[in-house]
């Protein structure tokens, strides 16, 4: 095993250290490489070192392998443990016979959260491309020639990153997986998935590992010099610009905001983004606009209203353009994203109180002015705020618990192969062992027959959870989960249209109603989640 170190791009201070696996003869392949008027022939190799120099990368290893040297899996695996170990910035891994655009390898190692990340997007597993399970934007199950997978729904894409925060676990895994690679418990796992493995292990030993999507982006593996040719041909077929544009754009929004709000969008993007706007500059914009229509909402008049609506529908585009914009140019802060959180609160109760000013007029009818308005809007703010408090209270119990080690599931080994074990446990049943010769038998000892830790043993919580999952299988059931919460794109819409057609009142009572049963499921599924 030999390493060639190369330095990442001119002037970079941090991010990561890249780890690059040329061990086998397919990334000595050579592709067509196209500069200017000019062409020529260069290794899948050095194709992609040209492209890492490109990014915020810290250096470059390279990890290549002498024909007299010997050396196998194990030795690969200890080699990236040794990395690991010595690195106080994150540790990227991937192989030297990837053929992929410059901007799906950013997607990763140019994230400024340089969190634990693998690169992963939909198709049918290969022996190069192997499954994955996701849940709610993680990786929860990962494979490989040895480890299985169970309903998974997406592949590895050959590009993992592990966080700062997770590289002694990164460091454990790898030496883990050695040891079982020079004892021969992988099975057939060869020196060609050395990424596949620790992705399995890490997921296994509970590292929230972000299952990062490739969008219109291509990047793959080649095993064959007619696939790395044809990978290159396809390469040239993606607008890189336009790709990275819609990958901006969530994947998993309401409804709302997926069908009226994310379709043109991405043209205010790419304007702000020509016109050197930072996300917070479109932030205050969106706060502008709201405030805007807060003053017509409480001029109480029908064209006011109608105006009103108008510009709380853009205040609201705003908003999305400022995530999809943060996105798209990488620019994220923990101020922008708190700003983000906080505005959307202060632009919904100036909304409020613009539409119970002008429903109220001049007219005095009590302290609660005229049809309780003034109650009803209290009402529909404290609904609201209740529903929020749930969410972000939940959010920081459980990264409290996690912190404290309370809410991780157990790990599954490594020398198990299936991932039942891991399933059975996240849909509220009793952990099964997988053994090795293919039985299974309950973490209580007991087998199958109805014994103490079967199937009968699922808790109402479990059936809960598992009932959800399967909602998500359905289109119609899954946006119907998603509208039933009233989302910040659904609330909006519900404010201005009910505000523009009919008045204040009616709008009110619509955010009670709705926003009450939404606060009711909320309230469930976090109680649900709890105490699974």
């Amino acid at each position: 095993m030999g390493a060639e170190a190369a330095r990442g791009a001119p002037g970079t201070t941090s991010g990561a250290v890249v780890v690059v696996f040329a061990t086998t003869p397919s990334a000595g392949m050579t592709v067509g490489m196209t500069s200017g008027v000019t062409s020529a022939r260069t290794s899948l190799l050095d194709r992609l070192t040209v492209q890492l120099r490109t990014l915020s990368v810290r250096d470059v290893q390279v990890m290549t392998r002498a024909e007299d040297t010997g050396g196998g899996l194990a030795d690969d695996l200890r080699s990236v443990a040794k990395v690991a170990r010595a690195s106080s910035h994150p540790v990227a891994v991937l192989y030297g016979d990837l053929v992929a655009h410059t901007e799906a390898l950013a997607v990763m190692i140019d994230d400024p959260s340089h969190g634990s990340a693998a690169l992963v997007a939909p198709g049918s597993a290969t022996p190069l491309l192997p499954p994955v399970r996701t849940e709610r934007g993680r990786i929860v199950a990962a494979g490989n020639s040895f480890h299985r997978v169970e309903s998974p729904d997406a592949t590895f894409r050959g590009v993992l990153q592990v966080g700062e925060a997770h590289l002694a676990s990164l460091a454990d895994v790898a030496e883990e997986l050695a040891d079982l690679a020079q004892n021969r418990r992988l099975g057939r796992a060869g020196d060609t998935e050395v990424a596949d493995l620790l992705l399995a292990g890490l997921v296994r030993a509970g590292v929230p590992v972000r299952a990062a999507q490739l969008g219109g982006l291509h990047c793959e593996r080649a095993g064959s010099q007619a696939a790395a040719d044809e990978a290159v041909r396809r390469l040239a077929e993606v607008d890189e610009g336009a790709a990275r544009l819609r990958a901006a754009v969530k994947s998993d929004d309401g409804l709302f905001t997926t069908y009226c709000v994310s379709t043109w969008s991405p043209h205010l993007v790419r304007l702000a983004a020509r016109l050197r706007m930072t996300p917070n500059a479109v932030t205050g914009v969106s706060v502008g606009l709201a405030a805007i229509a807060a003053i017509w909402f409480s001029a109480g008049e029908r064209t006011g209203q109608v105006v009103g609506a108008v510009a709380l529908y853009l205040s609201f585009v705003l908003d999305c353009v400022d995530g999809q914009l943060a996105r798209y140019t990488r620019s994220f802060s923990p101020l922008g994203s708190w700003l983000d959180a906080t505005f959307d609160r202060v632009k919904e109760y100036l909304v409020y109180g613009g539409l119970a000013i002008g429903y109220a007029g001049s007219t005095a009818a009590g302290v609660t002015g005229p049809g309780g308005i003034w109650a009803l809007a209290v009402a529909a703010m404290l609904v609201q705020a209740l529903r929020h408090m749930i969410d972000f209270s939940y959010a920081g119990a459980l990264a409290d618990a996690r912190a404290r080690g309370d809410w991780d599931r157990p790990p599954l080994p490594l020398s198990v192969a299936s991932d039942l074990p891991r399933l059975d446990d996240a849909r509220g049943g009793a952990s099964s062992g997988a053994l090795p010769g293919g039985a299974a038998q309950s973490a209580s000892g007991h087998g199958p027959g109805g014994t103490p830790g079967g199937a009968s043993g699922v808790s109402v919580a479990g059936r809960v959870i598992g009932l959800s999952r399967r909602l998500d299988l359905g289109t119609a059931t899954r946006w119907a989960k998603k509208v039933v919460v009233l989302p910040i794109g659904e609330r909006m819409a519900l404010i201005a249209v009910t505000a523009a057609v009919f008045n204040a009142r009616v709008t009110f009572l619509a955010l009670l109603v709705w926003g009450a049963g939404a606060l009711v499921y909320t309230l469930a599924g976090r109680v649900g989640r709890s105490l699974t």
